[in-house]
């Protein structure tokens, strides 16, 4: 009978070496695509305003910064738009920013009504629609970066930039250790294939993906180790950044059942069931902690001003009709980048199929972030939603031995990327 010899001395020489081509791999790509974002619109500068979507027209014209002062920076403001107003804001000045718009309590998400916070005090701000892990972290660091003598914006800029690329470098380090745990020399080629996803622009950005991902896939590979103290405080920091996070009960608590579960806490090793249960509801006490913190808020906000929320089925429903008439009367813009969101969609869906049976937990916690992004009331920004499904860069992996496979999957892939890089560089719509 052949042995399969997995000791550390069989083991440690190819786990170096594909870690540090996947950091290689990771500062070469962060060196290139911070360069595209510079060059592109110099190159190929857009005719305003972007068509994408029903909202984008009237966010991307000339006037598109006119009352968003944390958007129209000179520094790095390339890796600046839409959302990076949020978490400047936050960690500039706080949730209650005078200078950032309130939601009124007569708001709807049919009749949004906002105005200066400085003027309606009362009023609850936008800021509280976005969690805290992130522009807190760009607050801690930003302070050093000011002694280099950067202005506040330009050094909280900086600061968010640079965590969301350590987070992209936590991130494929992560994937490529789950990959190889799994069929060793897949890390590589599972790394790359996150990086090159049309959406992984917004790894670079000030943006929580980068963050987010790198928190959430190092508690997944932490897991796989069964260290569960790391796994647990990776988790509860990756809720404290997207609400998604809490959704690592899944994977936490499966393996937990996997482990012996219920079984061991009627052994004599019930004391360590215990603990590993503990740290199985780490994401959920983070969970509740933010949500007596800053629930009541986050809620008016997202309800009652963005239009979102929690299984708004009847909402989705509704926006995917809506959608289907604006796509049959918008024009090739929409339709191009509607394209897009579809083909993430069913990529999301079918790597998920095919892991299914090799790793289900990754798999019904990637499939569970899924469901809550289709039913949250607007099909919108699937491309960067489903990068923390790690089943779409694990299955590909697999299936890029076939040198035919990975080149396809990687030229349509780049391609993509490169059209959502010059767009977001140029404050149109990127998902």
């Amino acid at each position: 009978m052949r042995i399969l010899d997995i000791s550390p001395a069989t083991r440690s020489t190819p786990a170096r070496g594909n870690l540090r081509t996947i950091v290689l791999v990771w500062l070469g790509w962060a060196i290139v695509l911070l360069a595209y974002q510079a060059f592109a619109p110099a190159r190929l500068p857009l005719a305003r305003p972007d068509r994408a979507t029903s909202f984008s027209a009237d966010e991307t014209g000339e006037n598109r910064h006119a009352g968003r002062p944390y958007l129209a920076g000179r520094f790095l403001n390339s890796n600046v738009a839409w959302d990076s107003e949020y978490y400047l804001s936050i960690a500039l000045h706080g949730y209650n920013d005078p200078g950032m718009r309130a939601v009124s309590p007569a708001s709807s998400a049919d009749a949004p009504k906002s105005g200066l916070q400085a003027d309606h005090p009362t009023w609850t701000s936008v800021n509280y629609a976005f969690f805290p892990v992130y522009p807190y972290a760009m607050r801690a660091l930003a302070t050093p970066l000011g002694f280099l003598g950067l202005a506040p914006l330009a050094a909280t800029t900086l600061a968010g930039v640079l965590i969301s690329l350590a987070g992209a470098l936590g991130a494929v380090v992560a994937l490529g250790d789950l990959a190889d745990r799994e069929n060793p020399g897949d890390g590589v080629r599972a790394a790359f294939y996150l990086l090159i996803w049309p959406a992984a622009i917004f790894l670079a950005q000030v943006y929580t993906e980068g963050l987010f991902l790198g928190l959430s896939f190092g508690a997944m590979a932490m897991l796989r180790r069964r260290n569960w103290v790391w796994a647990a405080a990776l988790a509860a920091l990756a809720t404290g950044t997207r609400a998604t996070g809490g959704l690592l009960l899944i994977p936490l608590f499966w393996t937990w059942l996997e482990d012996g579960g219920f079984r061991r806490l009627r052994t004599a090793q019930w004391r360590s069931a215990l603990v590993t249960l503990a740290s199985c509801l780490a994401p959920v006490i983070a969970y509740l902690a933010w949500r007596i913190a800053f629930g009541a808020h986050f809620e008016q906000v997202e309800t009652h001003y963005f239009g979102r929320g929690f299984l708004r089925v009847a909402g989705t429903i509704q926006s995917i009709a809506d959608l289907s008439d604006y796509l049959i009367g918008g024009d090739h813009q929409a339709q191009a980048y509607y394209a897009v969101e579809g083909l993430a969609l069913a990529a999301a869906l079918f790597t998920s199929a095919a892991l299914w049976h090799r790793q289900p937990a990754l798999t019904f916690y990637g499939l569970a972030t899924l469901a809550v992004a289709l039913t949250s009331g607007a099909p919108l920004g699937f491309p960067r939603y489903v990068l923390a499904i790690p089943a779409l860069f694990l299955a590909p992996a697999k299936w890029g031995h076939n040198i035919a496979f990975d080149r396809i999957w990687t030229l349509g892939n780049i391609l993509i990327l490169a059209v959502s890089s010059l767009a977001f560089s140029a404050d149109f719509w990127a998902g």
